[in-house]
This record gives structure tokens, C-alpha cells and sequence, in this order.
């Protein structure tokens, strides 16, 4: 039998030898470059997606799905990766819920708009909803969901909704991320600070108080979150001095005041590839393992986001401005 180790070493393996396949910056200009939209779309079976060159925003959208829901599906078989892939898996849960409350409050049909990469299928989350099955589901997916439900029957606002979702999103990947090693823990404290900035930049550019900005704020990161609320546009760029996110932060108070978003949210997204790129200094454990399934996430964007724009004619220039950095 394999020991722990050994299976680490078999995956890490042959995570980095597909890393070799994925998309790098001189790929994406290849594409963002190419005389149409369907050598464009050509070029990235290369990168091993399939012809996407026919298709259109609908079917770029169903397939970029099937791909992730697929490695997804691939890595949790793969027993070091279970519990590291439930940490990608969680948020489209969450997601889902609040698809299915914005749904029952606009009397709308939720399941267009669901992923099938969560943990729990769309279609069985929807039924434990509607036939009040929710013990059926994970518990804190569970709990988040009846609080959701009771804050829009009690304020009718949906925003109030997805903030309890969204702490309680980030609360659950903390306990995952809990038992592992440094790096996973870190990955999830960039993200949720991360996260964090991008809300009070929008809370300031919105003209929303502390208070408001409180309930938008998750769990999990390293900067403290009363000090966020109480420090305004102006004070992000102190707070986040010296961490991975400066950059992100000198760029948001300059957003908070008016400034461009675009380049602010990038910066931000950018920070945590950076982190995730420290991986590439390990040769084998969880850091190969969840560095990969946050590339395969972050490519997967950049894929939509070029074959999108490349297909609405959007100038190829706009679309390089948006792009976040690859890992590859």
C-alpha cells in the first residue's frame, strides 16, 4: 500500500507536468492576436480544451464548466487531493444557494444559473430546499442557508442574504484549511483579505458607512476587521502596507475615491497568484496540489474572458487590460 508521502509524489508529478500545457502569457497574446475568433478559439486546444471555435457565448460558458467540473471530479478521486479540492468545491455551493434565494424572491427558476461544481449537485441542493431536506446537506451549508432564507422573508433585502452567506462561505474554508499545512491556511487568509479590500473599496466608492461595510466583511484573514471598517478609503493603503496585497491597497484607495476598478480588482486578484506561485519553489505535497486546481480556476477566467471578448468584438487591447496574471 502507498503510503501518504508516495501519493504525494505520484500527484504532485503529474499536476506539474500538465502545468507545462496550460496557458501562459505568450499563449494568451497568441490568442488575443489571432485575425478571428475562431483561430483564436483554435489555438487553445493546445492547452487541451476542446474546439471551441463554432461556439457561442452560451456554449463557451457550458464548456469551460465541464472542464473544471471535471477536474474537480478527477483530483477528489485522488485521495491526498480529497479534502483540498472541497476547498475550490465550497464556494459554487454557496453560490448556488444564494442563486436559489435571489431565485424564490424574484420568483424566478434558479437552476440556469447554478454551477455543478460544488460539493452537492444543483439539482439535489434545490430539492433539499424546496422539500425542506436541508439536514440532508452539509451542516454549514445548511445552517448558512436557513439564516439566508430567515434574513430575506424578514428584510426582503437579498444583499443582507449573501453577506451571511459569504461569512459563511469563508468560515467554512477556514475550518478545511485549518488542519493543513502553512500554505494552504495563508492561501485562504490572502483570499479572504483580499476579498475584504475589494468590499471596502466598494463600500467607500458606494458612500456606505462602517456599519454597512461590517456586514460585508468575511472571516479568515489577517487584517483585522474592525480596523478595515473604521479606516475609510484613504487608510486601506497603511493598513495593508508590508503584506502581499500593497500593491492592490495603494491602487483601491485611489478606486475608493474614483479611480479605476478594473485595475484595482486585478492587482488584487494577482496577489494571490503570487502567493500561489511560492508553490512552484516546493517539488511535491498539498502546495503542488492546490496550487494547480487555483491555476486550472484562474485560466479557466482568463479563457472566458478572451474567447468572450474576442467573440463580442471587444478590442484586443481592453481585453489584455483586464486580464489577470496565469500561473503557468
Amino acid at each position: 500500500m502507498q503510503t501518504k508521502r508516495e501519493d504525494y509524489l505520484f500527484l504532485s508529478s503529474m499536476l506539474r507536468a500538465r502545468e507545462v500545457r496550460m496557458l501562459s502569457r505568450e499563449k494568451a497574446e497568441r490568442m488575443l492576436d489571432a485575425p478571428s475568433y475562431a483561430e483564436c478559439a483554435k489555438l487553445l486546444t493546445d492547452c487541451g480544451y476542446e474546439d471551441m471555435s463554432q461556439s457561442n457565448a452560451s456554449e463557451i460558458d457550458r464548456a469551460l464548466s465541464r472542464t473544471r467540473a471535471e477536474v474537480f471530479r478527477e483530483l477528489s478521486l485522488q485521495a491526498p487531493a480529497r479534502d483540498l479540492v472541497d476547498l475550490f468545491r465550497v464556494k459554487y455551493d454557496y453560490h448556488n444557494a444564494k442563486v436559489i434565494l435571489k431565485a424564490e424572491a424574484t420568483q424566478s427558476e434558479p437552476l440556469p444559473l447554478m454551477s455543478a461544481s460544488g460539493r452537492v449537485a444543483p439539482e439535489a441542493l434545490l430539492a433539499a430546499y424546496r422539500e425542506e431536506r436541508l439536514h440532508e446537506l452539509p451542516a454549514s451549508l445548511a445552517k448558512a442557508i436557513a439564516e439566508g432564507r430567515e434574513l430575506l422573508a424578514r428584510t426582503a433585502n437579498p444583499q443582507l442574504a449573501d453577506f451571511a452567506l459569504d461569512r459563511a462561505c469563508f468560515e467554512e474554508l477556514s475550518t478545511l484549511a485549518a488542519p493543513r499545512g502553512e500554505f494552504v491556511r495563508g492561501y485562504v487568509s490572502v483570499l479572504a483579505d483580499s476579498t475584504n479590500l475589494k468590499s471596502a473599496v466598494r463600500t467607500a466608492r458606494l458612500g456606505k458607512n462602517a456599519d454597512f461595510l461590517r456586514l460585508a466583511l468575511v472571516p479568515g484573514g489577517r487584517v483585522d476587521a474592525d480596523r478595515l471598517a473604521a479606516a475609510g478609503g484613504e487608510g486601506l493603503a497603511a493598513i495593508f502596507n508590508g503584506s502581499a496585497l500593497a500593491e492592490a491597497a495603494s491602487l483601491g484607495a485611489a478606486a475608493a475615491e474614483g479611480g479605476s476598478m478594473t485595475a484595482f480588482e486585478r492587482a488584487c486578484d494577482n496577489a494571490v497568484m503570487t502567493y500561489l506561485r511560492g508553490a512552484k519553489l516546493v517539488s511535491f505535497g498539498e502546495e503542488a496540489v492546490l496550487a494547480y486546481l487555483a491555476a486550472v480556476e484562474n485560466e479557466i477566467t482568463a479563457v472566458r474572458m478572451i474567447l468572450t471578448g474576442r467573440l463580442a468584438g471587444i478590442a484586443p487591447q481592453t481585453i489584455r487590460e483586464r486580464l489577470r496574471d496565469l500561473y503557468a
